[in-house]
């Protein structure tokens, strides 16, 4: 994948983020902060955080997985060692700010 397309789904996957933080915040006592650099994003809830690069992503006190944007929209990754997934990137953001928001509870 070339660079600059990489940065337009980069980009594109920390709006997501954003947006469906700030969507299921709404039904929350939390708020979520989602933090954007040119090599990763880390999405906050309290004391807990998902780390998001290139290659990979990572949940507050656990090992790395695997994570990867894809030319066609859809996010790869691997959780907790099962099988790798293939989703479009809007339905990905939503469950991991859903994850997140509903577990800070």
């Amino acid at each position: 994948m070339n660079q600059r397309l990489h940065n337009e789904l980069w980009t594109s996957w920390a709006s997501l983020l954003r947006s469906y933080a700030a969507a299921h915040g709404l039904n929350s006592t939390h708020q979520a902060v989602v933090e954007v650099s040119t090599d990763q994003i880390i999405f906050r809830v309290n004391d807990r955080w998902l780390r998001f690069t290139s290659c990979d992503m990572q949940h507050s006190g656990e090992s790395p997985d695997s994570f990867k944007l894809n030319e066609d929209g859809t996010v790869t990754f691997c959780q907790h060692h099962e099988p790798a997934v293939s989703i479009a990137m809007d339905i990905a953001a939503e469950q991991f700010a859903r994850q997140m928001l509903t577990e800070a509870r």
